[in-house]
């Protein structure tokens, strides 16, 4: 605790902020990249810092959290509650992140029924208005792949190609041959060309980075966290860890928020097949980042169990749509 009391002060030092001010400081839990502290202050404000990893990681989860920077930056643009930066390490890795504390606990199973449908609803309505924005060019803001790209296309296919260049450097075991999956989502990146103006992308809005706010006049979303997986690109791609191992089709009541609010989203073949390939790229990842980040044995048979199968019906699903485009 020492240490994180004393990067605490210097963070705060070197943003302008008293550390004298500091109160208490500790750690949150539900973070699986980031070290993640809550900062407490005497006059009873609340900061969240976040400090990466120094082990190697998957290529993308370079400078992660100048992604996340961008994000807060976005949603508060679009008016959409999430944590707003407010000190970033400016070296070339980026350590460090401080943000404001969003209001509430993270989303869990003690909602009721009708709770949980309003919640969804809200839930809609912020992701589209995220969604209305739009960016300088696709792919991951950090630079971590590169610069942006002009098109679609072309960032999704580096971030793939690079993800399954992780698979091969950690000897990652996919459900197929690594050379396999590259054939399949290859053949039908042409989809992506439908994609023509770079939206917001969170990436990871499952329900553990949803918190939940019980104010006076009911629940309501405190705030869209941990942002950090950020990526300009299309918008459908939001609508897998929305739904993460289901189908959002079956979740109206998000549909219905996010169609009022001007989110779009007709399920059509070529937007079917889009969010195969989103949903195998996803599953990718948390297969494969099970090797670097030396998780327990529990986790590891759970992605083999859950996760792995997911990622079979994704490839099995792009390769069924791609043969009936042509």
């Amino acid at each position: 605790m020492a240490d994180s009391w004393e990067r605490a002060r210097q963070v705060l030092e070197k943003a302008g902020i008293p550390p004298a001010r500091l109160a208490g400081v500790r750690p949150l839990g539900g973070g699986t990249y980031n070290t993640v502290e809550e900062l407490r202050f005497t006059d009873g404000r609340r900061y969240v810092l976040k400090v990466a990893p120094t082990a190697p990681g998957m290529r993308y989860e370079a400078r992660l959290l100048a992604g996340e920077a961008e994000f807060s930056r976005v949603a508060a643009e679009a008016g959409v509650p999430a944590p707003r930066s407010v000190a970033l390490d400016d070296s070339a890795e980026v350590r460090h992140l401080l943000q404001t504390a969003c209001p509430g606990e993270p989303w869990d199973d003690s909602l009721t029924d009708t709770e949980r449908a309003s919640l969804r609803a809200e839930l809609g309505r912020h992701v589209a208005r995220l969604h209305r924005m739009s960016g300088p060019g696709y792919g991951y803001p950090s630079g971590a792949l590169g610069p942006l790209a002009p098109d679609w296309r072309t960032a999704f296919a580096a971030m793939t190609e690079a993800v399954l260049d992780d698979a091969r450097r950690f000897g990652a075991r996919l459900p197929r041959p690594v050379d396999a999956v590259a054939r399949t989502v290859r053949a039908a990146y042409g989809v992506l060309d439908e994609v023509t103006v770079p939206r917001p992308v969170h990436f990871d809005l499952w329900p553990g980075n949803i918190l939940v706010e019980r104010a006076p006049g009911g629940l309501r979303i405190g705030g869209l966290i941990d942002g950090e997986r950020m990526f300009w690109g299309d918008p459908l791609a939001d609508l897998v860890s929305l739904a993460l191992l289901d189908d959002i089709e079956k979740d109206g009541d998000f549909l219905t928020g996010y169609r009022e609010a001007g989110g779009h989203v007709g399920f059509t073949p070529s937007e079917r097949l889009r969010l195969a390939l989103y949903r195998c790229y996803l599953y990718l990842i948390m297969v494969i980042e099970t090797v670097p980040r030396a998780v327990g044995e529990d986790h590891v048979r759970w992605v083999e169990d859950v996760v792995a199968p997911e990622l079979t019906a994704a490839l099995d699903e792009i390769e069924h749509r791609t043969r009936s485009r042509h």
